[in-house]
């Protein structure tokens, strides 16, 4: 057989596609043309849907070439949500309604999302090229989230959005939403309550909007019973309806007295006026009807904050400072809490020395035995939110104390018995040495460091009284915004004074302190601790890229306070919180510190480094007057302590006692330069194989 004729045969097939490839491209062109054509018919059909479900306006609701929305029926058929946090993102999921979540940061300014788009609309809003017609069509719904202990600039941002918008001719779905982060004047407890409570009432107004429900109904209050809409003819509303307006009513005029809206700001009148052509001599009523508006409101909200200020309940009695949704916060975090306004919790320096690990750096600068000291605070509530606050402002704040007061006995009592039961808890827990656990029964310090602000508990000298008759050595940290109660403070075995930052503008930034005369009141703190006989303490916490590099103003803070001690620590990390913007990245390497510390001491010549605590990320900077024959006297004589304020005590404080009356020699393992970098050798180190994130400490 012919080769040639069998490859022919073979090959046929591919010949015939190609002498056969025009029918073949014509088959798929009209394939793709009737898909096309069946896309443009589908979404034709979809649109001519969506206008039949809105009913058009009559032409006599036509004003100025533009659909009055309160004159006509409102659909929804999405929601698109703007989200303007610290740490979130825009997001969108739908048409028709916008729904603003704005907080407030420092200073009342908004975030940094949400920073372009308030000045876009702040600037929009007064810009006469934009008028006042700009976003007309558009509904919004606002929720600010804020903290009222702020409050000159509670909610700002939310008020200002909102007031911006509806300046614009935007029309307002609903009244506008607060959230407040202090769970004591927060309505429904916590800000996550607030916004719950909102969110409800938003998501009833959506199906009532749905529905093409009205947001008001008749009442009737106006002529005859019937509204002016019913005279111009709208539709006439389905059976039931009437009730279920009534019900929306009712929750609008719940709303009011707590949630204020543009309208009541600015006055009926004037929103009027921004629609309309007004006679000028027409203008002075209109401005007299405003500010008379205004001045009564500001009456009002003046008397209601007075209230809510003394932070009273429906009965005249003062509030809890706990609340149910604070004490299950706390308690989730290992708090356990005592009464209405204290807390103790279980230092992990405390586990790791029953178990024979090392102690803090207290123990290492000192001499406590970190094994039998008690972590408490007789106040959780605090005056600042500090960015680098390890228990990521779950605490309340305020500025003077309006909660309901507990005994200081009670709180002793009460501290005391819960640490023992928590250290209980360690009975036969394997590498718990057996005579740390039954030292550790018996408390002999207390750390008054937990959180929140110790100084600002009313019967706070009371308190520190019943320690030392108990033999117990008190170290007391304040943030340095009470200088009145510093000066009042009965003598203790050691006060600190946090010291953040050395500016003006940094302790703002960090610290964020409520007090507006926050700095003259930072400064006025140092100088009452000048005046302190027993040992003082400054505590700087050191940010990186944010406080580092002030080597100057800290030493001219130190001339101001001239403290005994000066405490120098690395920020401590602590995870991510929505408070605080800080990272890994600000905190600063151990070799770091040394080296502020090194440039800090040459500025202060009366100062020397003493100690060093390297697993604390700490060093000791002391007065040259604790060097004695060559030698440091850091640690504390505690009985000889106990001794002294015994006899303060029964002198009714005429006889009184230094620093120096009760120093102790400082071992060499802690100097610094030591091998043992501040790690006390009896003890053995431990490290890690997977360190995980610890938020406790003192």
């Amino acid at each position: 057989m012919d080769p040639s004729v069998d490859t022919w045969d073979l090959s046929s097939p591919l010949i015939s596609l190609w002498i056969n490839r025009f029918y073949i491209y014509l088959g798929f062109a009209v394939s793709i043309s009737l898909w096309i054509c069946l896309q443009i018919v589908s979404k034709t059909q979809d649109r001519s849907l969506q206008e039949k479900s809105v009913p058009r306006a009559p032409q006599d609701l036509m004003t100025n070439g533009y659909v009055s929305l309160q004159e006509k029926d409102i659909f929804v058929s999405g929601v698109k949500i703007f989200y303007g946090s610290q740490t979130g993102t825009a997001k969108v999921t739908s048409k028709n309604v916008c729904v603003f979540l704005v907080a407030t940061y420092t200073d009342g300014r908004p975030t940094e999302s949400a920073e372009w788009f308030c000045k876009w609309l702040e600037e929009a809003s007064s810009d006469f090229r934009f008028g006042k017609s700009y976003l007309k069509g558009m509904r919004y719904a606002v929720f600010g989230l804020g903290n009222s202990a702020y409050a000159s600039h509670f909610n700002k941002v939310g008020k200002n959005v909102d007031k911006w918008l509806w300046m614009l001719g935007a029309h307002r779905v609903m009244s506008r939403g607060e959230g407040d982060c202090d769970v004591v004047k927060s309505k429904h407890g916590s800000i996550e309550a607030d916004f719950r409570a909102w969110k409800t009432k938003f998501i009833s107004q959506l199906q009532a909007l749905q529905k093409g429900e009205r947001k008001k109904s008749c009442g009737g209050h106006c002529k005859k019973g019937k509204c002016e809409s019913h005279q111009h003819g709208s539709e006439e509303r389905e059976e039931g309806s009437h009730e279920q307006d009534e019900l929306h009513h009712k929750d609008t005029e719940e709303e009011e007295p707590f949630e204020s809206s543009s309208e009541e700001e600015f006055g009926g009148e004037d929103r009027q006026s921004l629609n309309s052509i007004v006679d000028v001599e027409d203008l002075g009523k209109i401005m007299d009807h405003v500010k008379k508006e205004k001045r009564e409101k500001e009456q009002q909200e003046e008397k209601s904050g007075l209230f809510r200020n003394m932070g009273r309940n429906e009965d005249g009695e003062r509030r809890a400072m706990i609340t149910p949704a604070l004490r299950e916060a706390l308690t989730k975090q290992g708090y356990q809490l005592i009464g209405s306004h204290s807390g103790v919790k279980l230092c992990r320096w405390t586990k790791s020395m029953l178990r024979g690990r090392g102690g803090c750096y207290k123990h290492t600068f000192y001499g406590i035995e970190s094994h039998r000291c008690m972590e408490t605070t007789p106040s959780l509530a605090c005056a600042n939110k500090c960015v680098f606050c390890w228990r990521h402002h779950t605490n309340p704040v305020g500025t003077e104390w309006r909660w309901k007061m507990d005994q200081p006995e009670m709180i002793l009592k009460e501290a005391v018995e819960n640490h023992q039961n928590m250290i209980k808890q360690f009975k036969g827990v394997p590498g718990v040495k057996a005579e740390r656990f039954e030292e550790g029964m018996t408390v002999k310090h207390c750390a008054l460091s937990l959180v929140g602000e110790p100084i600002m508990y009313p019967e706070i000298n009371r308190f520190l009284k019943l320690l030392h008759q108990c033999k117990i050595s008190s170290f007391l940290v304040t943030n340095a915004q009470f200088p009145a109660e510093i000066r009042n403070l009965k003598p203790v075995t050691q006060l600190y004074v946090s010291v953040d930052a050395s500016t003006k503008e940094s302790l703002k930034k960090i610290d964020r302190p409520l007090f507006k005369d926050f700095w003259q009141r930072f400064l006025d703190s140092l100088k009452a601790l000048a005046a302190k006989q027993q040992r003082t303490v400054y505590r700087l916490t050191l940010v990186k890229a944010w406080n580092v590099d002030e080597l100057q103003a800290y030493a001219q803070l130190v001339f101001l306070g001239n403290p005994d001690f000066i405490e120098v620590k690395g920020v401590t990390y602590c995870g991510e919180s929505s408070a605080s913007s800080l990272t890994m990245a600000h905190v600063p390497w151990h070799e770091e510190v040394v080296q502020f510390v090194r440039e800090l001491v040459d500025l202060i010549p009366d100062y020397e480094i003493a100690c060093e605590h390297e697993h604390s990320n700490c060093l000791l900077i002391a007065h040259k007057k604790f060097k004695i024959g060559g030698e440091w006297w850091t640690w504390i004589d505690y009985n000889r302590f106990q001794e002294l304020i015994q006899e303060y005590e029964d002198s009714g404080g005429s006889k009184t006692f230094s620093a120096k009356d009760y120093m102790a020699r400082t071992p060499h393992w802690a100097l610094f330069g030591a091998n043992e970098r501040g790690f006390d050798p009896k003890d053995t180190r431990h490290q890690r194989k997977n360190k995980s994130k610890a938020i406790s400490g003192c």
